[in-house]
């Protein structure tokens, strides 16, 4: 039912300048050496200090495997590059689960038709009930 919401692409975000700082200021805290990158074990620090887990093996690969292979790790604008779209699907997530939570008014963690009928009725009174029906399956 939210399958083709929960595909779309989160819309574009930019960090504040204050924000870029920060992640600036953690990538150089967890550049140690001044090597001018970040190690796998470095990058792992720093997703911990900006988003409070660390990163699975899956992840960090993921991550490491698209740097330039010339270098031995993930260099400052890769980094931002990167912070910047886990930020941004981050804030996408925190929006879907707002959307969701003013649907489920009645807190069952699932949504009935009669939810999605509710709802719809009050943001959109004029759109067709088959167009809500459709959405809902």
């Amino acid at each position: 039912m939210f399958s083709s919401w929960a595909g779309a692409r989160p819309r574009t975000w930019e960090p504040s300048p204050s924000e870029h700082k920060k992640w600036v200021e953690v990538f150089k805290a967890c550049d140690e050496d001044n090597k001018g990158y970040l190690s796998r074990e470095d990058f792992k620090v720093a997703v911990a200090m900006l988003f409070g887990y660390k990163p699975s093996k899956i992840e960090a690969d993921s991550v490491m495997s698209s740097v330039n292979p010339t270098t031995s790790g993930i260099l400052l604008e890769e980094f931002l590059n990167t912070i910047r779209k886990k930020k941004e699907a981050q804030l996408y997530q925190n929006e879907i689960r707002h959307i969701f939570t003013a649907f489920d008014v009645h807190y069952h963690g699932f949504l009935t038709l009669e939810d999605f009928k509710r709802a719809f009725k009050q943001v959109a009174p004029k759109l067709p009930e088959r167009t809500v029906l459709d959405v809902f399956r």
